[in-house]
């Protein structure tokens, strides 16, 4: 083991960062054994220097000053531990340009920003290491980038965000609406007051983009595919699916389809005692598919202190010992020449659980069939439980839910149909759409 000790800096000493500090202040030797050399905490930069925050830091390392990193030619490597994109990318470009190698978590700066990132890094012989930006503790990132690096990854099955995952679990096993479990959420810490990056399925697409860009070498833009959240999710919907041998879980998706790229992020049906399906609470999981491994499956916390903190760690100790150095230096994330086309949203084929508000009256449900007939979809189940509400006073009939389950069929095939039955008096808007994993 080497005797000269590693300088390293935090910058953004939040609920990460905090761990981060804690693990490198408390376990010393673990990190020199495994890292061969020490590693010593030299900077941390603050927003509050007298703010708590569960470690016992060394005096003179804490700095509102950011600038004081950037110029300390002894910091060799930089954890980047703020949020956002401004001024989260300057501050990285700093960081790079003063000749420091960077681990971050940031994957919003990522998904945006992270082709001039890495581009940048790579023309001055640094590194970015980013494993926790996805799925927080599960090494999805040195499992896509290295470890099934003779693979062509053909698809990935997700789910991403814990947050989701939690809430879906207390609508599904508690039977509390969306609203009840948000809030639960909220109250054990999973879910921010603002969740809206969590919910309307932003922080899954975010991630879903960057292990796209590592698995198929395509940097797809947040607005190219179809992105839904679970905010608009009803609970009837996951009663539904219970009684039809599904679980909802909020999917990311992105495989190979006929040499073409399918991508989304949806509320999906997943059936009862698959893996996906008995993922519960706050935890994240990833399906994965090589053409020469077959699928891998890999689970874990995707959130929280020690689990990101884990992750974090984990690059710092392979950015020390040079492995991340001859990972980045290879890795083909950004392609001028993608060699995958995004399929078209309208090719996407899927079966789809759909979910009316009907008039309770004869020739109600014919009408629907007839036009899902005549837009080629072919129905494979129905459920309409009796009226449990009284008929309305304006034309004397009953608002009943109808759900259907749909054979195999096209998005665009879908759409028109639902152009067709907004139109009819007897369908009550809004209906609900869901796809069914296979």
């Amino acid at each position: 083991m080497s005797d000269s000790a590693v300088q390293v800096a935090i910058v953004g000493m939040g609920t990460v960062g905090s761990g981060v500090a804690r693990v490198l202040l408390q376990h010393p030797e673990r990190i020199a054994r495994r890292a061969g050399r020490p590693v010593r905490l030299k900077r941390a930069v603050v927003r509050d220097l007298e703010k708590l925050r569960g470690v016992d830091v060394p005096a003179g390392v804490l700095t509102t000053d950011v600038a004081e990193v950037v110029k300390d030619r002894d910091v060799q490597v930089a954890i980047h531990l703020i949020g956002g994109i401004h001024p989260a990318r300057e501050i990285l470009l700093d960081l790079l340009e003063s000749g420091k190698d960077v681990v971050t978590a940031n994957k919003a700066l990522l998904c945006e920003h992270g082709e001039e990132l890495f581009a940048r890094a790579k023309s001055l012989g640094r590194t970015i290491a980013f494993e926790a930006a996805v799925a927080g503790g599960i090494p999805i990132i040195a499992a896509v980038g290295q470890c099934m690096a003779a693979n062509q990854i053909t698809a990935i099955s997700a789910i991403l965000n814990g947050t989701t995952n939690y809430i879906l679990t207390q609508m599904i096993r508690e039977n509390r609406t969306y609203a009840e479990a948000l809030k639960s959420a909220q109250q054990l810490g999973y879910a921010e007051a603002d969740p809206t990056f969590d919910v309307d399925g932003t922080d899954a697409a975010q991630k879903l983009v960057i292990l796209t860009q590592l698995a198929f070498g395509v940097r797809v833009p947040l607005e190219a595919f179809p992105r839904r959240g679970i905010d608009r999710l009803e609970l009837a919907d996951a009663r539904y699916a219970a009684e039809l041998g599904y679980t909802v879980k909020l999917l990311a998706v992105s495989k190979l389809v006929g040499g073409q790229l399918e991508m989304h992020v949806l509320p999906t049906l997943v059936r009862h005692h698959t893996p996906l399906a008995e993922v519960h609470g706050a935890f994240n999981a990833i399906s994965l598919t090589g053409d020469v491994v077959g699928e891998t499956w890999y689970s874990g916390s995707g959130a929280g202190q020690l689990p990101t903190a884990s992750a974090v760690l984990g690059d710092l100790i392979d950015t020390v010992v040079g492995r991340a150095r001859l990972t980045f230096q290879h890795l083909e994330i950004w392609n001028d020449t993608p060699p995958f086309a995004l399929q078209p949203n309208d090719k996407v084929v899927s079966r789809y659980y759909l979910r009316f508000h009907v008039e309770d009256r004869p020739g109600v449900l014919a009408d629907i069939t007839a036009i899902l007939g005549r837009n080629q979809i072919s129905i494979a189940s129905v459920i309409q439980h009796e009226a449990t509400q009284p008929a309305s006073a304006g034309n004397g009939h009953a608002i009943v839910p109808l759900v259907i389950m749909t054979h195999r069929t096209t998005e665009g095939h879908l759409q028109s149909a639902e152009t067709e039955l907004r139109k009819l008096s007897s369908v009550k808007q809004p209906s609900v759409r869901m796809p069914v994993a296979d």
